[in-house]
């Protein structure tokens, strides 16, 4: 190895600043990072520098490369290209081995911290994080420390911290009269009912179960209140809460902490929490009078997303609630197509596929949905093909483009006897255009509607006994791959990477490779993973490293095409790795590192 150049204190103010700008010695105290400083130096070494062999002896610094690039192998197999930046040798600190070859593949200038300096600053726990051992714990780290705007709300905090006064009791014998008077000088919108079990007595039964229905005001509270109560912990983060209110179309929660109710929290609570947030965007969509309210959804649903990832919720737990959000929107959809075209004259189903059946949609996308109605409705197929039609075009009004495949309702309907030999077809004979279309159908999910789509289902269900469908399934999915490592640098002709096709695509279309064989029926990618997991196709290490290699995607690819609506470009799924931090740099590459492995592993499986 090359002699020691310099300290840093004795060095160009630039190396110092350089550190100083790289995570996670940004996040050190001052005093602490200039203490590093002294002890930090400058080496240099030539292309072709052996720096460590697989089980050989361990690296004794950390490295933070200035310039040049370091190749990471194992038995000859190039696993990561690390450039500028970027830091190496942490492994061997962590745990006392050499696990990879590490070769200077450009002359090399890095920044080389003493294993000393390196344990006392293991004390912080941002720095911590940032070098911890597990794949999984640092991927789950680099998104809970990415970049968000200042002054938003914690929704993973409890919901308990919304409440601010202690639940108001009324006994069950009181009148609806003397319980308004208690609910309007307390400035409530509802009161709790000492019923047993506990009941609720809102604003919104005295309108709807006591006005409406011309009940005179000395009605007991008791005949009027909702029992029992619907609670949750106190404990519950905020984005639960929105999503269970959501899910129940309720007002009012109640919280209990030890077993008793500490308060009851309303929808406008909620509300307050986040202006941008889901609940506000849902009653804002259920109020839409007309057509005319369309224009400017896609807008409404950026504005909430940003909201909700500055407010550092999980990009995962965002798609789910934008899938809510767009659940609603299609509701007074199909009510005014149903308005023009007079009542179905059979019972339908409408389907969400895709990302949106999957619940995994964040920012609008293409369409992707299908009509399917009861056998007796096939006589009035044109009401169908007319309802589908209308429902497809207020969408494209909305902001939810056209299906360049035209995979949407207005050419995928029929009834339901049809769609279940649809599914057994492409199940029995795999040819690629069924491989194809079962990957788009099978991640189906009623959104709206009254027929019931059990058959489809269990349609779906023989495919766990079909090892040739499920075989050529995995070689489609297969098909979609991250970049090779060799070749992912800053510059050159993999220096751009599709964050969809390259990564998030791989885990998702493996996933459900994997549900389709347990037999689950869980529509979402997380879901899959960890009931392959249990039912023994994964090991825990490696489900962790995979779920976190999706959320880490997902979070990255909502970050930066929110950035790009931001500056007025077109949003797309590739990005410039020039464009990437080092630090994120670094986690995509451990991420298409995990999905590799998995991929490896499910070819192995299946002989492919």
């Amino acid at each position: 190895m090359a002699p020691v150049l310099a300290s840093l204190r004795e060095g160009p103010v630039e190396f110092l600043d350089f550190l100083r700008a790289t995570p996670p010695f940004d996040a050190l105290a001052r005093a602490r990072f200039d203490e590093l400083a002294a002890h930090v130096a400058e080496r240099r070494f030539p292309a072709g520098t052996w720096l460590a062999h697989a089980g050989g002896e361990p690296m004794q610094h950390l490295y933070v490369i200035r310039s040049g690039s370091v190749r990471l192998e194992r038995n000859g197999q190039t696993l990561q290209i690390l450039e500028e930046g970027e830091t190496f040798g942490y492994t061997s600190l962590l745990t006392g081995k050499a696990s990879f070859d590490v070769l200077v593949e450009e002359d090399l200038v890095a920044l080389e911290l003493p294993a000393a300096d390196f344990r006392r600053l293991e004390e912080d726990p941002r720095f911590a994080a940032h070098f911890a051992a597990g794949l999984g714990e640092r991927l789950r780290a680099s998104l809970a420390q990415s970049q968000v705007a200042a002054f938003q709300p914690d929704l993973s905090q409890e919901a308990g911290r919304l409440v601010r006064r202690p639940p108001v009791w009324v006994e069950p014998g009181v009148t609806v009269a003397e319980a308004a008077r208690v609910m309007r000088d307390a400035g409530l919108s509802a009161v709790l009912v000492r019923t047993d079990p506990p009941g609720i007595l809102t604003d919104c039964d005295l309108r709807n179960r006591v006005l409406a229905e011309g009940l005179p005001a000395d009605t007991s509270v008791e005949r009027v209140s909702s029992s029992p109560i619907w609670t949750m912990p106190a404990e519950t983060p905020i984005y639960e809460a929105w999503s269970e209110l959501l899910d129940a179309n309720r007002n009012h929660l109640a919280l209990v902490r030890d077993g008793e109710v500490v308060g009851v929290v309303a929808s406008t609570d909620l509300m307050r929490s986040s202006a941008q947030g889901p609940v506000a965007a849902i009653r804002s969509v259920e109020r839409l009078s007309s057509r005319d309210g369309l224009t400017g959804y896609g807008a409404r649903v950026a504005e909430m997303v940003s909201s909700l990832l500055a407010a550092r919720l999980d990009p995962v737990n965002i798609a789910q609630l934008v899938a809510r959000l767009n659940d609603a929107l299609l509701r007074p959809i199909l009510r005014w197509a149903e308005t023009d075209l007079g009542p179905p004259p059979a019972p339908y189903a409408w389907l969400a596929l895709g990302s949106e059946g999957r619940m995994e949609q964040t920012l609008l996308t293409d369409q992707d949905n299908a009509l399917v109605y009861a056998d007796a409705g096939e006589g009035s197929r044109a009401w169908f093909q007319a309802f589908a039609e209308r429902v497809n075009d207020d969408l494209v009004a909305a902001g939810f483009p056209r299906c360049p495949g035209g995979y949407m309702a207005r050419n995928w309907l029929g009834p339901m006897s049809g769609w279940c030999e649809r599914f057994r077809s492409w199940i029995h004979a795999p040819s690629p255009q069924a491989l194809l279309e079962a990957a788009i159908f099978f991640d189906y999910r009623r959104v709206a509607g009254k027929l019931d789509v059990d058959p489809l289902q269990s349609e779906i269900g023989a495919a766990r006994d079909q090892p040739i469908f499920l075989r050529a399934l995995t070689g489609e999915a297969m098909r979609f791959s991250p970049p090779k490592m060799l070749l992912l640098r800053l510059r050159g002709s993999s220096s751009v990477v599709d964050l969809k096709k390259q990564g998030i695509s791989p885990i998702v279309f493996l996933a459900r490779c994997h549900a389709l064989e347990v037999g689950t029926t869980a529509r979402h990618t997380l879901e899959r993973i960890d009931a392959a997991e249990r039912a023994g196709l994964l090991t825990g290490d490696t489900k962790d490293n995979v779920s976190e290699a999706y959320r880490f995607l997902v979070g990255l690819r909502l970050r930066l095409q929110l950035r790009m609506l931001v500056e007025g470009k077109p949003v797309v799924d590739e990005v410039p790795l020039s464009e990437l931090t080092p630090v994120e740099r670094t986690r995509l590459k451990e991420s298409f590192r995990a999905v590799e492995a998995w991929q490896a592993l499910a070819s192995y499986h299946h002989r492919l």
